[in-house]
């Protein structure tokens, strides 16, 4: 006969949590199966912690984008975010159904050429090309989004060598309604820093600008502040061609759509706040079909969605490595994955569900991940029912960010699967060893062993 778990009882302080609109959090329902995986056996297949992508969600997710911008306004196309997650696998999907590249440096710029993406569906953003990029991005025929004078002035200078005329665009800042406002990034419009770009890169006839880019924010949950955007960008597409005779082709929104996960901090959870992509798509396309534009050459709308395409395709499953108690008594459990994997702990407060049923008791406990750091902490707070060592947990909408962000630190990365269109999962990024953390290193002579 097995005897029970015992805990001694303690005298603990009650931490009811921050209550919302609909009172305090409530039983969090056990995730089992994955696309009909089972979350215990793709662990026992491919191990713990495990990344896990949903090929289907991906697809239905970025097709229901599509489809909803593409019913209210006649000219759309979608770019591929490469920071928001840049596995080849991923954006394959995405180029399959019919997405660009957008980059953000040279190396995710050379990922998409690798990738097979035609150089004219690459979108090339960031603040940081070097003349290399920058000219191989000219020869290829790609989008180079300009983000502060020295790059045009670099880039006009090398354009006098270029066979071809690059095609470029300016990113925009502008006042939105948003605090903090993204000043850094491109070129101010209220102060007319972005009209005299454009004058700039009229005057040197060495660059064809075909477009206007603006990044509004990230995690953006006001639709205001898009549709604000989206008046200023036409309006100042309308003043370039009066003013110049120059018809501009493109507009790019950029992205910054939020995703259902619930920001730390938050007093309603994201199912509550988070508009839909056709709330987003209502902001956007409105001023665009009342800019004035000629309806048989209205701009192309470029959109550069990640974080909103991808969160809820992703999860990171693993195990219960101990349950303790912290000396003030709340209890705490420890994780074999922490903020090394998932980064955007530090953001969101993610939903940590179990494998198997459990009973209905809950406890609040403080939820940490195995590196020895303080930081390590994937929850400061959490309603969680009573898990023991060697449980299995899942982690919801994790497809953002955290396969670009995660670090090597204290443990090696793992693997990551693809549960494809078929039900079955494909490996698609294979776990580190230590072979493959030393590879690029290199001793002198004098200190090998």
């Amino acid at each position: 006969m097995n005897k029970k778990l015992f805990e001694p009882p303690v005298i603990k302080r009650m931490h009811t949590g921050m209550p919302g609109k609909n009172g305090t959090s409530g039983i969090i329902e056990p995730i089992s199966h994955i696309d009909n995986n089972s979350v215990s056996t793709l662990i026992s297949l491919f191990g713990s912690p495990l990344f896990v992508l949903s090929e289907k969600t991906i697809r239905e997710t970025c097709r229901k984008a599509v489809d909803t911008f593409q019913s209210r306004y006649p000219k759309v196309q979608f770019g591929w975010s490469y920071k928001t997650n840049y596995l080849d696998a991923v954006c394959q999907v995405f180029h399959q159904e019919g997405s660009w590249a957008e980059v953000v440096s040279g190396f995710e710029y050379d990922k998409a050429i690798r990738n097979g993406v035609d150089g004219r569906e690459i979108i090339f953003n960031g603040p940081d090309k070097s003349e290399e990029d920058l000219i191989k991005a000219a020869n290829n025929h790609s989008y180079i989004h300009i983000d502060h004078f020295d790059e045009l002035y670099t880039l006009i200078r090398l354009a006098e060598n270029i066979e071809v005329k690059p095609r470029v665009a300016i990113r925009i800042n502008m006042e939105t309604g948003l605090f903090p406002k993204w000043d850094r990034f491109g070129f101010n419009y209220e102060n007319g820093e972005a009209l005299e770009a454009v004058r700039k890169i009229l005057a040197s006839g060495k660059l064809d600008l075909v477009g206007l880019h603006t990044h509004i924010g990230t995690y953006v949950t006001s639709t205001s502040a898009y549709r604000i955007a989206a008046e200023k960008m036409a309006a100042f597409a309308m003043e370039i061609q009066g003013k110049f005779d120059k018809r501009i082709l493109y507009l790019d929104m950029g992205g910054g759509f939020a995703s259902l996960n619930t920001l730390k901090g938050a007093y309603h959870n994201a199912a509550d706040t988070t508009p839909g992509f056709d709330q987003y798509a209502e902001a956007i396309t409105g001023p665009l079909i009342r800019a004035g534009f000629d309806p048989d050459n209205m701009p192309l709308l470029i959109l550069e969605t990640g974080r909103a395409l991808i969160d809820d395709a992703g999860f990171l499953v693993g195990t219960v490595l101990a349950t303790k108690r912290l000396a003030d008594g709340r209890k705490a459990m420890i994780l074999d994955f922490g903020v090394n994997l998932l980064f955007t702990a530090f953001w969101y407060d993610h939903m940590i569900h179990p494998v198997r049923e459990m009973t209905g008791t809950t406890e609040d406990a403080v939820v940490y991940g195995p590196l020895c750091m303080n930081i390590d902490m994937i929850r400061d707070q959490m309603k969680l029912p009573l898990f023991q060592k060697d449980d299995h947990v899942v982690v919801s909408r994790t497809g953002a960010y955290n396969m670009t962000q995660w670090l090597q630190f204290i443990t090696l990365r793992p693997n990551v699967i693809m549960i494809g269109m078929d039900g079955k999962p494909n490996l698609i990024r294979k776990a580190e060893t230590l072979d493959s953390l030393v590879q690029n290193e290199i001793t002198p002579d004098h200190l090998l062993p």
